[in-house]
């Protein structure tokens, strides 16, 4: 018994070792909030465990009511897929009003969750709002007039538009799952900034599509050094009250010391207010008569960068469903928000699985997501 424990201490103190000579310490807050709690990965309610930034709902605009209001049943199919995923959310708003909404496991129409790389359309559409307000000068800005670490070799040929269409030739992993990587540091540091700017640009930027979170995340740094203002604090002036969010929302920090919003994920909201993004892009950047975005703006974010990429576009992805054009927010275990714009349709889905790793094009929930939330839809006069 005393061996096997003292075998015990002497394991636990060489990987303590271990984890400060390899200058990964982070993993510590890594093993606490995930697996600690029974994770593999991080989770929508995670948000908990970290400190966060509130961004207050002080205009609330309720949306509409539509006469058909949770009268089409969901179909066995969807019922069956929002179980296995443990769905906990799911709306269906049509022509502004909600057709359809259902509410799991204790989660109610004021209940937030994170969104993980859903944020990565918000921060792109605020992007949009810091280039029109005159603090950014366009998406060709060079990222070194903000940061002197991106002056010289291939970093100098940066801009703030790779940033946004993730093609930034980064030095990044993306990766959710092993805690020995780039994605987890950035996740679980307490001190984010230098993390971002010690990353090398290895291939010339502007090239081709790569999905890396470390590109939303320095596009944030970008936002916030040029707008002197916290991301939340920008968010909240200019999207958040002017659109009638009704919830107030929270966005993780590294740290309360250091307050760097993880631009790449956690912005955790109610589904109804994620649904006002979806909104906002169907109207081509107005909002009840108000312009929040020109909408050359909407367009370069719903059109492809590259022909070899038609799937993505500036923060946002690109599909058909049966002819039909379609634009999503998609985030990790299964977050998404799914507009057809020709028809004025938007479909929120939160909960905590998805039936494939990758969070990207080839996440293969979100075809069953969009087919059920538009039949629901389209089930109303």
């Amino acid at each position: 018994m005393k061996k096997g424990l003292k075998w015990l201490a002497g394991t636990s103190l060489f990987f303590i070792f271990l984890i400060y000579l390899l200058q990964v310490d982070y993993i510590f807050s890594g093993i606490k909030t995930i697996y600690f709690t029974g994770n593999n990965t991080a989770f929508i309610s995670d948000y908990k465990y970290f400190d966060n930034r509130k961004i207050i709902a002080s205009s609330p605009e309720p949306w509409l009511i539509h006469k058909q209001y949770n009268q089409i049943e969901a179909s066995e199919k969807l019922k069956e897929i929002n179980q296995k995923r443990k769905t906990k959310s799911f709306l269906v708003i049509k022509n502004d009003s909600i057709v359809f909404e259902k509410y799991y496991d204790g989660y109610s129409e004021s209940s937030i969750s994170n969104s993980f790389s859903v944020t990565k359309s918000v921060v792109v559409s605020m992007l949009w709002k810091a280039i029109m307000l005159g603090y950014i000068k366009g998406v060709d800005q060079p990222v070194s007039d903000f940061f002197d670490e991106y002056k010289v070799g291939l970093a100098s040929k940066l801009t703030v538009g790779n940033l946004a269409s993730m093609s930034s030739g980064m030095d990044w992993s993306e990766e959710y799952y092993s805690p020995f990587n780039i994605t987890a540091e950035s996740y679980f540091t307490k001190d984010l900034r230098p993390v971002i700017l010690n990353r090398k640009i290895i291939s010339e930027p502007g090239k081709i599509f790569k999905y890396l979170s470390g590109d939303t995340q320095l596009l944030g740094m970008v936002i916030e050094k040029a707008t002197q203002s916290t991301l939340s604090e920008f968010l909240e002036k200019h999207f958040w009250n002017p659109m009638g969010a009704e919830n107030t929302a929270l966005w993780q920090l590294d740290s309360e010391k250091n307050g760097m919003e993880k631009a790449y994920c956690c912005f955790s909201a109610s589904a109804k207010d994620f649904a006002r993004f979806g909104k906002l892009y169907i109207n081509h950047g107005m909002w009840n008569n108000k312009k929040i975005l020109d909408s050359s703006y909407i367009n370069l974010s719903l059109n492809p960068v590259f022909e070899k990429s038609p799937y993505y576009g500036y923060g946002w992805w690109l599909y058909e469903f049966k002819g039909k054009k379609v634009f999503t927010m998609n985030g990790h275990r299964g977050q998404f928000v799914i507009s057809f714009p020709d028809e004025n349709i938007i479909i929120v889905r939160q909960g905590e699985f998805n039936n494939k790793v990758e969070e990207g094009n080839g996440a293969s929930d979100l075809q069953h997501y969009i087919a059920e939330g538009y039949k629901i839809a389209s089930s109303t006069n």
